[in-house]
């Protein structure tokens, strides 16, 4: 314990100084009691650092009573971090200079290590202006779990666990000037880029946010590839498979091609061993791999719903059986076609087949493909096939839906809205999505698709409870320009990959912060009126983020593959959802009922073309949310008060809405929180809290899964490629997860994510509908042994929160 007069004048200053501007929370009696246990976590002679450390330990371990401590904590972390990385204290009267001149100084270091592109200090930027344009009071934006998150895991270092070169507003610069530095006026660029970046008005992925600006920027967030059915060409694929993991991509692999078990191999008159075996070497590739030393590997595997090896490729995350046919570290999903959810509707059979004798099923969709199934059902029928396996639809439907339960997996995709609705129909077919399904590319043996990420922050573009929807514009503008710049500045891991990539030039401009933007206009995410915001929002941002591509393809030039796209056909995304409604001959229940002047989008492209190929993809952005300190993507808040385990630690996290809302009322004490704690973090049955409240705070899982995939369905008919879903089911019953799935492909939606459920303690407590949803719900563990594998819950940890974990793969996010 320390004992000093000296450490405990540290305690107090440096805890002062970390208050200041939160004095109504931490108020001097609090500020006493946090000095004294600081201290008897500390001994004689600790050191400043230490000292630190003790201050945040006590901070963070109140977060729950009230958020400004995150924010006092995110303080002391700053200064803390701050005198790591310049050796000077962050309180002394030299600090904006000192900043300013370690920007500079750092970043000729960076390129003297060989971390850093040696144009970024060549001459074509003005090093002081840009050192100048930083706005450090932007590092208050930050809270605790932000910062964390940061000096872990995304600035710089000289080498891995070398010295840091970079503070906050130093990254945003960093990241900006990267991706400004082939522009014709690359100073301009780099501080307009900057200045959206700073303020968190937009994101890049992860990717981008580590590699932009170095020597080899790899910016790129995930890659899709397809597997011939060849020996040779299979083990080129883990080659591949591994420079793209190496480098951070996440990994969207098909796997149609490959003939089933049993089928016959002619060069060798034996039996083929089927998918599975090759799959189990592709999982153990996935998990050598460390991404950048920062993330593990993460892939997943697709293949078709009427695949011979389909009912084997459904038990590939179970725990029972034999351990050689289990693939425990890659994700899996499942590329349904609309016919085989026709057959189960209709009670009808199903046939899988062998793809060496059906060649043309992997490459046609819709009707086409319908057709060509029909004609080989009745080929195996008459004799004239090896291998088929005639099935009840409706079981196997219900096989996936119960092994979806049990492991997380397989995630459910759907083939023909992704092809019917593809812009890029004229030069291929879509075969499977990407690691976190949210990219719809057609890939080849030539083509290895990838995706250029970033995602808009709609919360910062609320003001006075509306949305600001010139701010937005401006926004979507710089952003565009910013992702259309990474494809021509990514470092490829493959041939493949830049070719697709310069070929078709297609980027995912996304937006989170969705929730947290609803909450401050008032409106629940369970009414229509967020029905109403999902389609309009997100028309406003299709909408710009379409003609500002038609823009950049005015001042660079359309994309190579633009003419006969649907792009040049006259079709845009909300277009191709008739086709989709045609295609089925079936309704599809959204409003696309246009609000904009569309024809000037039209017009603008019949003139000047697009640049990109494809231009949004929303991406579940967790941990880019996190560094936003706002709402992940699309998705409801996960709770009101819970622990957040990820990669860089667990973080209390609480609705900062929810208690400014409680404060004016009245009602936030400990005693209340203490309720919160026992419910959760819902506050659905807590009766003193206005009903207003309650209904604007439902989190993830007392909003029904069918109302989030309507919101899904709205925003996703104006976007080219397709939305990260996370589906939310508070139950156990399998007649009602039929219901959520067959809604989301009735709905039009392209594909889903994560299944996520509620542990045994949790669902008495939840308030959606129970005598619909069921009172009997269990946690499921994960196939790893992880108890977030599935998406679940998770658990409690000691505090008695709720704790959620994660999901693994983050190439998206």
């Amino acid at each position: 314990m320390a004992s000093t007069q000296q450490t405990q004048t540290d305690v107090q200053t440096i805890l002062d100084r970390a208050r200041s501007g939160y004095e109504d929370v931490v108020t001097d009696d609090v500020a006493e009691t946090l000095v004294h246990e600081a201290e008897r976590n500390l001994y004689e002679g600790a050191s400043r650092d230490e000292v630190y450390e003790a201050l945040v330990q006590v901070t963070t371990a109140r977060v729950e009573r009230d958020p400004a401590y995150k924010r006092v904590a995110a303080d002391l972390h700053r200064r803390r971090y701050f005198g790591t990385v310049t050796g000077e204290l962050a309180g002394g009267d030299d600090y904006e200079a000192t900043y300013r001149e370690t920007f500079v100084e750092n970043l000729r270091r960076g390129v003297e290590v060989d971390r850093l592109d040696e144009r970024l200090v060549d001459g074509r930027f003005d090093l002081d202006a840009l050192a100048d344009a930083l706005v450090l009071e932007r590092d208050g934006e930050f809270d605790y779990m932000a910062m964390s998150t940061l000096t872990q895991r995304y600035f710089l270092k000289t080498e891995e666990g070398g010295d840091p070169l970079e503070l906050p507003q130093a990254f945003w610069m960093r990241v900006a000037m990267g991706l400004a530095i082939e522009e014709d006026d690359p100073q301009a660029r780099a501080e307009e880029f900057y200045d959206v970046l700073s303020r968190l008005l937009f994101t890049p992925s992860t990717p981008t946010l580590f590699h932009s600006g170095t020597t080899h920027p790899q910016l790129s967030s995930c890659y899709l590839t397809t597997v011939e059915d060849d020996l040779e060409h299979i083990f080129e694929s883990y080659k591949h498979h591994a420079q793209l993991s190496k480098w951070s991509g996440g990994l969207g692999n098909d796997w149609t091609n490959l003939r089933s078990e049993g089928a016959l191999i002619e060069s060798t008159g034996v039996e083929s061993t089927g998918t599975v075996p090759f799959l189990k070497i592709s999982n153990d590739v996935t998990a050598a791999i460390n991404r950048s030393g920062k993330r593990r590997g993460a892939a997943c595997a697709y293949l078709e719903a009427w695949h011979l090896d389909f009912e084997a490729f459904l038990d590939l995350r179970r725990n029972t059986g034999d351990e050689r046919r289990r693939t425990h570290d890659m994700n899996t999903a499942a590329w349904v076609p609309d016919l085989f959810v026709e057959r189960v509707e209709a009670d009808e059979t199903w046939t899988l087949f062998s793809p060496d004798e059906v060649p043309e099923l992997h490459e046609t969709y819709g009707e086409e493909f319908a057709d060509i199934y029909r004609e080989y059902e009745e080929k195996a029928e008459a004799g004239e096939l090896r291998q088929y396996e005639t099935v009840e639809a409706a079981d196997l439907w219900r096989t996936m839906l119960t092994r979806l339960f049990e492991t997380g997996h397989p995630w459910i995709t759907f083939k023909d809205p992704c092809n019917v609705r593809s812009p890029q129909d004229h030069v291929g077919t879509v075969h499977s999505s990407n690691l976190c399904t949210e990219i719809t590319l057609n890939t080849s043996a030539d083509e290895h698709a990838v995706c250029n990420l970033g995602s808009v922050n709609l919360a910062h573009h609320v003001e006075e409870g509306e949305l600001n929807r010139e701010f937005l514009a401006d926004t979507v503008e710089t952003a565009m320009r910013m992702l259309d710049n990474v494809v021509d500045l990514c470092f490829y891991p493959t041939d493949e990959a830049e070719y697709s990539n310069m070929r078709h030039r297609p980027i995912g401009l996304g937006v989170m912060g969705f929730h947290d933007a609803l909450m401050r206009t008032d409106t629940s995410m369970a009414s229509e009126d967020a029905v109403e915001a999902a389609n309009r929002w997100q028309e406003f941002v299709s909408y710009h983020a379409i003609l500002n591509s038609s823009r950049l393809a005015k001042e660079r030039g359309a994309y190579e593959t633009f003419e006969g796209s649907k792009w040049d056909r006259g079709i845009l995304p909300h277009d191709t959802v008739d086709r989709l409604e045609k295609e089925r001959g079936r309704e599809i229940p959204t409003d696309r009922s246009e609000t904009m002047d569309w024809d000037r989008v039209r017009d603008h492209i019949e003139a000047h073309g697009m640049r990109n190929s494809n231009t949004m993809a929303v991406a579940p952005t967790a941990t880019v949310s996190t560094i936003n300190g706002t709402t992940p993507s699309i998705e409801p808040i996960y709770s009101n008060l819970y622990v957040k385990s990820n990669m860089s630690g667990d973080f209390t996290v609480v609705n900062d809405h929810l208690v400014e809302e409680l404060k004016e009322a009245g009602l936030w004490d400990d005693e209340m929180v203490d309720r919160i704690k026992f419910h959760d973090g819902s506050i659905q049955s807590i009766d003193e809290i206005p009903e207003e409240t309650r209904e604007l705070h439902r989190s993830a899982f007392e909003i029904d899964p069918r109302h989030q995939l309507r919101l899904t369905a709205h925003r996703g008919q104006w976007i080219d490629q397709s939305v990260s879903h996370n589906v939310f089911f508070p139950s156990t019953d399998g007649s009602l997860l039929d219901d959520v799935y067959k809604t989301a492909w009735r709905l039009g939606v392209k594909t889903t994510y994560y299944l996520r459920t509620l542990g045994a303690s949790q669902i008495e407590k939840s308030t959606i509908d129970m005598d619909e949803y069921g009172r009997t719900q269990r946690r499921d563990t994960g196939d790893d042994g992880d108890t977030d594998a599935n998406g679940g819950d998770g658990g409690d940890d000691d505090s008695g929160l709720a704790r959620v974990e994660d999901p693994t793969c983050e190439a998206c996010q």
